[in-house]
């Protein structure tokens, strides 16, 4: 009696234990997922606001009337901010490129001062930057706006082709999670069938009868997102040594979003999957229960 009863326990616990193991391998993935989906819109929001636009100023400006411009471009809502590029640094900085100085062999500096200016991301779009060169272009002082339109236009499409495939991936990833889980829960559920059908002939309801399963199911949806957390936190860990400048991409309050959801999915589809595996037995008659 004690032996069956030692095997029974054991039969329990390695069934619980697989149960949540695969349960978290599914959230390690679904929170794979999310890190890369938002990885990819903070990368995104990343490259637009480090592309530039050079607004090449007049000869001949003051100190003071190039503050003001800069000033009046700062205070603008679609720009995030601006540097300001003298003459010389602009000679300097083709010197570098080139290892040898213009000014050598066409006897002047033939680059003029320019504002570099960085815009916010919800502006950096094809169709708002036509209209933003305009406005700045009408400006006195301005000589000339110059930017890299192919490139813009290159980042935006790909953005939105890999929103889509992130979208489309994640959509099926949620589908195969419940999927997984559902039926890791219902062959937990399948050994406790005949109590289920005692209970019901005692005169239990159906309420009475799917607490117990729902609450040691929200447990274990608990226990494993806390698993597939540690699993997620290990491997960012991992990226961030390889990777620097990781942490400008995918800041803290992210990574504590991605976390929660990860966690509220895995007891959300663990209670969804044991509700629905209950109710399957407790609509069952008897003799079909020996043949499932």
């Amino acid at each position: 009696m004690a032996t069956n009863r030692k095997k029974n326990t054991i039969s329990f616990f390695n069934s619980h234990l697989i149960s949540v193991v695969s349960i978290s391998l599914v959230l390690f993935l679904l929170g794979l997922i999310l890190i890369i989906g938002f990885l990819g819109n903070e990368l995104s929001r990343y490259v637009k606001e480090n592309i530039t636009m050079s607004v090449i100023l007049t000869e001949d400006l003051s100190d003071i009337n190039i503050r003001k411009i800069r000033d009046n471009l700062e205070s603008q809502p679609y720009v995030k901010s601006t540097e300001y590029i003298s003459k010389e640094q602009a000679s300097l900085e083709m010197q570098r490129e080139l290892g040898e100085n213009p000014e050598t062999f066409l006897g002047f500096n033939p680059f003029h001062a320019s504002i570099e200016v960085k815009l916010k991301s919800e502006y950096a779009h094809p169709d708002s930057i036509p209209v933003i060169e305009k406005r700045i272009s009408s400006r006195a002082n301005v000589a000339d706006v110059v930017y890299r339109k192919d490139m813009m236009q290159m980042v935006n499409q790909n953005i939105r082709r890999v929103s889509i495939v992130l979208l489309a991936l994640f959509a099926v990833l949620i589908a195969i999670s419940f999927v997984l889980i559902n039926n890791t829960i219902r062959l937990l559920i399948y050994s406790k069938r005949f109590l289920i059908y005692t209970m019901r002939l005692v005169g239990a309801t159906p309420a009475f009868i799917q607490r117990p399963f729902i609450r040691h199911n929200i447990i274990s949806g608990l226990i494993a997102g806390v698993i597939a957390i540690i699993m997620l936190t290990g491997s960012l860990y991992y990226v961030r040594r390889e990777f620097f400048g990781f942490e400008e991409v995918l800041n803290r309050d992210t990574l504590w979003l991605i976390f929660g959801i990860v966690l509220v999915t895995g007891m959300f589809l663990s209670v969804v999957a044991a509700y629905f595996a209950v109710n399957r037995y407790l609509r069952m008659a008897r003799g079909k229960l020996y043949y499932i």
